[in-house]
């Protein structure tokens, strides 16, 4: 029996009835090995309440193929337990732990099934943040020390229990969930695409345009619209635009982190220019308003395209200077070189994506393996790799990016004239009826997946989101251990995850 439907990045909705639905011990013999290879990785899997009890999703993706591998199973013995996935292939932890806390689903030999976000429908009300259950080591010589759940900078919640020998630290535990926005379930509540729209930009408020335009493709695979050159190309533009904001930003984060004010001040300053770019462009600084399913409000003019291809000339220049100076400040190397180190093999283990994979020499880029759009039609995508997995390769990454994003904007901008053929966006568009779609986006943190499926009348009746954060926080968790507690901080900013992102 073939175990699963095969697609990619590109296709329209998926009919369930074509989706395989598998006998479980059969998926799991073909994970157990499958999932060795590094060429694979989980992209999504949840289940759904169906009259029967629950229906199980999952959908995998080769690097190497560019392939996209769905499949569904309904076990009548999941109460009883299903042999935990995570067990082999860490990468499955955060997906079992939701399916775990939601449903009650028992996944036998899970080594760290534990809540995972504290959702307001999980099925033990009596879990809260104030008995999750933190990993205990027993030592005289041990001590404990907690940060959150107010995060300082960003005022976003989370909860971090270091275990410390003086001031080293032996491990990291970090517990979110503080955040209850019922997300995914008020995509379902109301079918308004417009509301769906502006939720969507809310889900990472820093990632608006990258989860924006991943509900965008999701609607549109549902309702069989081919967009359009122009309207690809714009988005990739959008896309990138937030990239080196967020780059930037991040850059001139970690600089203030170890007293480097000058290059902090100079890269706010570019992020500055960045951001009103997009402001000019949309009427917004964090591109909310510029993404919308079926078209756009905001489709460039020859005006906005000379400010976009001004002031990006002129950052990346700036930039550039920026960068060279801080590969040249020894005291900076020696802070963040060595420090904070996530190995490629453990990146492939958790299943590590986006710019900090990438960081550790895994190619982890949607744009590469799993080309939509404008990437799939005009741009080779080369990712960008460091090998070391430390502070440093994390932020050799980001300034890399910075200038490979300005030069493809540059590239996509020129020669470029808007020829009037980006429609209006459509919310009330009549989607496949029992299907599912999915969309892949590579945003600036890594590897955005929505997922949606309808119902028999074409209505969405289930919808499940998941940001790069969700892969990541682990690798946090590695960088930090064997480092001196006053190293966190360094670590924490060179990953900048979201608390929001993973709290739905």
């Amino acid at each position: 029996m073939n175990l699963y439907k095969v697609t990619d990045n590109r296709a329209s909705a998926v009919a369930i009835a074509d989706i395989p639905v598998v006998d479980y011990v059969d998926l799991y013999n073909d994970l157990k090995e499958r999932m060795t290879d590094v060429r694979y990785h989980v992209a999504h899997y949840f289940a759904t309440e169906i009259e029967k009890g629950l229906k199980f999703y999952m959908i995998i993706l080769d690097d190497k193929s560019g392939e996209v591998l769905i499949t569904s199973f309904i076990p009548d013995y999941y109460a009883e337990g299903l042999a935990s996935l995570t067990a082999i292939h860490p990468q499955f932890h955060p997906f079992e732990r939701e399916m775990w806390e939601l449903y009650g689903v028992e996944f036998t030999h899970h080594p760290w099934l534990k809540p995972l976000r504290f959702a307001h429908n999980r099925r033990n009300k009596q879990s809260t943040m104030d008995s999750y259950p933190f990993y205990k080591i027993e030592g005289d010589d041990l001590h404990e020390v907690n940060v959150g759940p107010i995060h300082a900078g960003i005022i976003e919640p989370g909860a971090f229990r270091f275990i410390c020998m003086g001031e080293e630290v032996l491990h990291l535990e970090i517990a979110l969930g503080y955040q209850h926005r019922g997300v995914e379930d008020e995509m379902v509540r109301n079918q308004n695409r417009l509301r769906q729209s502006v939720i969507s930009e809310s889900i990472a408020g820093d990632t608006a345009v990258g989860h924006t335009t991943a509900y965008a493709e999701v609607i549109e695979r549902l309702a069989h619209c081919d967009v359009g050159a122009s309207l690809q190309r714009e988005r990739a533009i959008a896309l990138e635009l937030e990239r080196i904001a967020m780059h930037l930003a991040d850059t001139g984060a970690l600089a203030t982190d170890i007293g480097f004010q000058l290059y902090q001040v100079a890269c706010e300053a570019l992020r500055t220019v960045t951001i009103n770019t997009t402001q000019a462009w949309c009427g917004n600084r964090f591109g909310k308003s510029m993404i919308r399913p079926m078209g756009s409000n905001h489709p460039l003019t020859e005006a906005k395209i000379e400010t976009i291809r001004k002031n990006v000339t002129d950052m990346r220049r700036r930039y550039n200077e920026v960068r060279e100076d801080i590969l040249e400040a020894q005291t900076l190397l020696s802070r963040f070189e060595q420090c904070g180190l996530v190995p490629k093999a453990e990146m492939y283990r958790i299943g590590g994506v986006g710019m900090a994979a990438r960081s550790s020499g895994a190619i982890r880029d949607i744009r590469t393996t799993h080309p939509w759009g404008h990437y799939a039609t005009s741009i080779t995508h080369n990712a960008i790799t460091q090998h070391d997995g430390d502070v440093m390769s994390r932020l050799m990454t980001r300034m890399e990016e910075v200038l490979q994003s300005a030069d493809y904007i540059l590239a996509m901008l020129d020669g470029y004239k808007p020829q009037g053929d980006v429609a209006l966006p459509n919310y009330e568009p009549q989607l496949d009826k029992e299907a599912l779609s999915f969309a892949l986006v590579e945003g600036w943190r890594g590897e955005i997946c929505h997922v949606a499926l309808t119902d028999s009348e074409g209505n969405i009746c289930k919808y499940k989101i998941k940001d790069p954060s969700l892969h990541n926080w682990l690798a946090l968790a590695i960088a930090v251990r064997s480092e001196g507690i006053s190293d966190f901080p360094i670590n924490n900013k060179s990953f900048n995850l979201s608390y929001c992102g993973h709290d739905l």
